[in-house]
């Protein structure tokens, strides 16, 4: 991981670090998934041209992309089963809170991390959450993180779904393509996730 000198990313870092280590503890697993998101973001960004300043909002942006899920009750976030409609709403809370969360840190840049936070989960084609925003009303540190977001979850083993291979991922990416992930930058991520470290089997 190559390491920010912006100054800008460092004051974010320092006042953010606790949060990484309070979300570990509450979960583990959610913690894990958010340094590989992180990882794969900031490489995606590099791809597309970000200056030093953006990658540092960017990785911040990704490494707390579910710290919302600390306000989730242990009764959903941590339910080894599917989730009924309730608890889905309930769930889907997460990015509003975590925009919450981070822009409470009140430095420069966590303004731009906590809307992308917001809205990681929005779609391309404006059928996401929480504002049903569409195409360049999402910003682009979103659009990255839901790109990347998605591939690491579909790599790993939920409750509710096994871990697919990598090609099983891209087949389901390039399916998404303007309906939940930006066309541009997902042919990016398919140029630069088969040398990547996070690619999966």
């Amino acid at each position: 991981m190559v390491e920010l000198d912006d100054p800008t990313y460092k004051a974010l870092f320092s006042y953010t670090r606790a949060l990484s280590v309070a979300l570990e503890f509450r979960d583990a697993m959610t913690q894990l998934h958010s340094e590989r998101v992180r990882g794969l973001a900031e490489a995606l960004g590099r791809r597309c041209g970000l200056s030093q300043q953006e990658i540092g909002i960017l990785r911040i942006s990704a490494s707390f992309h579910d710290i919302g899920k600390v306000g989730i009750p242990d009764r959903v976030l941590l339910k080894p089963e599917r989730f009924d409609d309730a608890e889905w709403a309930c769930m889907k809370e997460h990015s509003a809170i975590g925009e919450k969360i981070i822009a409470a840190i009140d430095l420069e840049g966590s303004g731009e991390a906590a809307l992308a936070i917001r809205q990681h989960h929005e779609y391309f084609n404006g059928r996401g959450y929480p504002d049903g925003l569409g195409g360049d009303e999402i910003s682009l540190h979103a659009r990255i993180i839901t790109i990347v977001d998605s591939y690491d979850a579909m790599a790993e083993t939920r409750v509710y779904h096994r871990a697919k291979t990598h090609a099983e991922i891209m087949e389901i990416l390039r399916a998404e393509s303007g309906i939940k992930h930006d066309p541009e930058l997902l042919q990016i991520f398919c140029d630069l996730i088969d040398d990547s470290r996070f690619r999966t089997g």
